[in-house]
């Protein structure tokens, strides 16, 4: 057992900021927040202590540092549906950019297959510190789908593709009627499982909600297809990306249906008609609204490692530094399906940690020491 004393620590929960606390560890997990010294070794100080950063839409791994563009993964062009693609078979955790990740406090990622595809596939959330992919894999974390400009802008790739967004539409829901129909002969004995084949197989399930469908997408009457095709279909979904909208009205309509947003990424240049109304401005009316959100980079459209970046806007539109910091530990987690493990420091949680050497939100700061589930990965001895 051992601990790390903080002067300010921001727990990952909203508007809990604790002072003057050691963080007990005891193994991978968090044992206790002290007001008191405990009695165990104290092998770290710092001014301020946060959750690790979790980054929950990302192509790290599939899309490397320093190689061709030519030899991104991120895309699979065999065909437009292709449910059993698994990112995790694309990931090479040799990418350079999981190093600097973890210098800058990112120490999970959720990989997800690229939009090229109408259903691309599993997203898989991993430990960016892990050398292989067998020790970096946590969990699966729902099927990638996309609607709009990206799955149709794809017609130099193989199989049926789609010119334009209702064409997309209908592929999407032509496999998922044909699935409901297999499932329904199953019900009736006219069918037994086995003679399912494996890509329907997986819309079966996605249609019994035991897959989220985590559907690319940005303008609202995009949105507004996916909250037709959820209530047609039942579907359990997040949206990712929604950067084009510049309405509160879309904003509530998403709220009313419950349905999480993975925003982002902030940063990025609008290089594409489904972006024009694309402005760090739309963040104010997301914080007004404030439906269930996190906050991605999509590295590397935006670098992994300036997740936190992405958050001064945020502030500018009235959030509390804890708030904020909530954003990308707390609320990601939960919606990866995390909150038990990360998110926040509290006991039972793993102990990943992100020591500073002043406010984060400060551009003189950075991490000195970087925790991994009780393991130092980054800064120090």
């Amino acid at each position: 057992m051992w601990a790390i004393k903080c002067d300010l620590l921001y727990t990952g929960k909203p508007n809990e900021v604790l002072k003057n606390v050691y963080i007990v560890v005891d193994g991978r997990r968090i044992a206790g927040i002290s007001q008191e010294k405990p009695d165990c070794e104290v092998v770290s100080e710092a001014p301020v202590a946060t959750p690790a950063f979790i980054d929950p839409h990302s192509h790290i791994g599939m899309e490397r540092a320093g190689e061709p563009s030519a030899e991104g993964e991120a895309n699979e062009m065999m065909k437009s549906i292709i449910t059993l693609a698994d990112a995790l078979d694309s990931i090479y955790m040799d990418d350079k950019s999981f190093k600097e990740s973890i210098e800058h406090g990112v120490l999970y990622s959720c990989v997800l297959p690229g939009s090229g595809n109408i259903i691309g596939g599993k997203a898989v959330v991993i430990r960016n510190y892990a050398s292989n992919t067998e020790d970096a894999f946590i969990k699966y974390a729902g099927i990638k789908a996309a609607l709009g400009f990206n799955p149709r802008r794809q017609t130099q790739y193989k199989g049926d593709r789609p010119y334009t967004r209702m064409g997309v539409v209908a592929l999407f829901r032509n496999a998922l009627i044909n699935a409901r129909k297999q499932m329904k002969l199953i019900e009736k004995g006219k069918k037994v499982p086995e003679e399912i084949d494996p890509e329907t197989d997986m819309l079966m399930d996605v249609l019994r909600g035991k897959h989220v469908l985590r559907v690319h997408l940005h303008k609202t009457d995009d949105i507004m297809t996916l909250l037709r095709l959820r209530y047609e279909f039942g579907l359990k979904v997040t949206i990712e990306h929604a950067c084009d909208v510049n309405n509160e009205e879309t904003f509530r309509k998403i709220k009313d249906a419950g349905i999480p947003i993975v925003y982002g990424p902030v940063d990025a240049f609008a290089y594409k008609t489904e972006l024009k109304h694309e402005s760090w401005r739309n963040i104010g009316k997301l914080v007004k609204v404030n439906p269930f959100y996190g906050l991605m980079t999509d590295h590397p459209v935006i670098l992994q490692r300036n997740l936190l970046l992405q958050l001064r806007f945020f502030r500018r539109f009235g959030l509390s530094r804890s708030e904020c910091i909530s954003i990308i530990t707390k609320n990601n987690a939960e919606i990866l399906g995390l909150d038990r493990e990360l998110g926040t420091i509290e006991p039972g949680k793993w102990a990943s940690i992100v020591l500073w050497n002043g406010d984060p939100f400060s551009l003189e700061s950075y991490p000195i020491e970087v925790y991994a589930e009780g393991r130092k990965v980054y800064g120090g001895k």
